[in-house]
């Protein structure tokens, strides 16, 4: 079951919507566009992909989609919830359709304590049936798992690898050195990935690799390779669209880009709304000094 090897750079993809239902063409474009460049990993209904406003029945179909189209390379799905009733339920609902993992994001609202936190993250790994990749974003969910919660959670045999995005470089750091072997620490932040890819992270879950997979996979394999060098200058290039794709709550400003590419209708679900002015000014901008557009 725990064979799965999580590396280099995997785009948590967004959902692109066009009258305000899924626009599957688009997406099965995307991911096309995605596979085409690289991409070591795919990750449908995450964050970035508005998964919550998003009914059964479409997180059903944009994940065949993926597994479809993804040439053998592992699909990661987005499942947590802030409860362990629903979680199991999104693991029932998308279990036939194939994924290679499960990404379980930090129960958010209830605010649980770090033994709540275990017990609810060995409760999802001991029902899931495929491997469970945890994901800690406190500036989303109000909470933090600690390293040392991390750390114990690592030891469950159905528990692979942490989605980081704490921003806590010593938590983070922790991890790494300590992590057993086979479990797979993965930066939540673009702007995160050559420094912690130096501290020994295996690669990244990203946002702008939506917009510049084929770089992100470059950086990403190079710094698998060692090769520093050759990973920094790109990390020096997109640094300025790692930062500008959060002005605005992700994905927003990612979408706006994509519009801007021609790849995408610019349109979300409520509660988000399209980029500000400024924001799509900021994009176009971006885009312009990467000779994107």
């Amino acid at each position: 079951m725990n064979n799965l090897k999580l590396q280099g750079c995997g785009t948590a993809l967004i959902t692109p919507f066009k009258n305000e239902e899924v626009d599957y063409k688009a997406f099965e474009n995307l991911v096309k566009s995605q596979i085409e460049a690289g991409i070591h990993f795919l990750v449908p209904l995450g964050t970035t992909g508005e998964t919550p406003c998003l009914l059964d029945q479409e997180r059903i179909k944009l994940l065949q989609i993926a597994k479809e189209h993804a040439a053998g390379r592992p699909v990661m799905v987005g499942v947590g919830t802030n409860s362990i009733v629903m979680t199991r339920n999104n693991i029932e609902v998308l279990t036939p359709y194939d994924p290679d993992a499960f990404l379980v994001v930090t129960p958010y609202y209830n605010k649980p304590s770090q033994d709540g936190l275990f017990s609810y993250f060995t409760a999802v790994a001991d029902f899931a049936p495929r491997p469970v990749v945890l994901y800690n974003v406190p500036g989303r969910t109000g909470v933090n798992i600690s390293a040392d919660t991390t750390l114990r959670l690592a030891e469950h045999p159905n528990i692979i690898a942490v989605k980081e995005a704490s921003g806590n470089y010593d938590q983070i750091s922790k991890i790494i050195a300590h992590a057993p072997e086979g479990f797979a620490v993965l930066s939540g932040n673009d702007d995160e990935t050559l420094s912690l890819m130096a501290t020994g992270a295996a690669g990244v879950i990203s946002v702008a690799s939506n917009i510049v997979p084929r770089e992100m996979v470059a950086m990403t394999e190079a710094m698998l390779r060692g090769d520093l060098a050759a990973a920094r200058p790109i990390h020096h290039r997109l640094f300025d669209l790692f930062k500008n794709c959060f002005v605005e709550s992700n994905p927003i400003p990612a979408k706006a880009a994509l519009y801007l590419m021609g790849m995408i209708q610019n349109e979300l679900r409520l509660p988000l709304v399209p980029a500000q002015e400024s924001t799509m000014q900021l994009m176009e901008k971006t885009l312009k000094d990467l000779n994107l557009i």
